[in-house]
């Protein structure tokens, strides 16, 4: 038992548990607000309104086309540059200047334009059948969004957003980068990086780190699986082969 208490790996394990709630907490804090704001975006480059589709297809490829480290970069320096003039007068400098703030909301910011992306995608390749057979039984707008449309765009688009769902919260790992470490609140990749510095055992410390976001990743894979089985409850679907784990080590 004392072997295993001072065991160097199980101690790594104990000392990053915490710094790895902090890489759950950008997924977790970003994921609700981003979902809802790449629906609108998908509708939106799907719209007939030009104005309203070029806007969608903007953001869209701004945000796709350039990397999340300068993202981070842009939107704190944006917020530092307006700290004096606009957050310190209203007394909110500690909240929009803090890493637990800006970090989900670039996040969220980030998701929204790849999820858009994969959502537009799945609105296109709706069948075209059920949406005449919808209107031949004279259905209005939302009852054939509800009954038709979301449920079709959300199964078609599910397998891609799990993805999209594991790659941001890996992308939790270059938030502190960009952003100052306030009260020793520090990720996963800095917690490793500070023990590095201590021992220099690179293989150790970031082995562990690893191991948390592989962890984490089955476990997100896990839950998303269950609910594309209950989205697709209605139909003779081999769920486990459909979204299985499949490592693909020749490209």
């Amino acid at each position: 038992m004392d072997w295993l208490i001072n065991n160097a790996f199980v101690q790594d394990i104990i000392i990053l548990a915490r710094p790895a709630t902090f890489n759950i907490y950008f997924a977790l804090a970003s994921i609700p607000l981003g979902f809802p704001f790449a629906l609108v975006l998908a509708f939106g480059k799907n719209s007939t309104n030009p104005i309203i589709s070029n806007l969608s297809r903007g953001y869209i490829y701004a945000f796709r086309g350039s990397p999340l480290f300068i993202q981070f970069f842009m939107f704190y320096s944006i917020a530092l540059s307006m700290n004096l003039a606009y957050w310190k007068p209203w007394g909110i400098d500690h909240i929009v200047m803090h890493p637990l703030f800006i970090g989900p909301l670039v996040l969220m910011l980030n998701t929204a334009g790849y999820s858009a992306e994969i959502l537009y995608g799945a609105l296109r390749t709706v069948p075209k059948g059920e949406l005449e057979a919808a209107q031949a039984m004279g259905m209005n707008r939302w009852q054939e969004f509800r009954s038709v449309t979301w449920p079709n765009m959300i199964r078609l688009a599910w397998p891609a957003y799990t993805n999209e769902v594991v790659f941001l919260f890996h992308g939790t790992a270059i938030v502190y980068f960009t952003l100052p470490v306030i009260n020793e609140q520090k990720d996963l990749t800095n917690k490793a990086g500070e023990l590095f510095e201590r021992d220099y055992n690179i293989f150790l410390h970031f082995s562990v780190a690893g191991l948390y976001f592989l962890v984490i990743s089955l476990a997100i894979f896990f839950i998303s699986k269950l609910i594309y089985s209950r989205l697709n409850r209605h139909m003779r679907v081999d769920v486990k082969k459909s979204m299985a784990f499949k490592p693909n080590y020749l490209r």
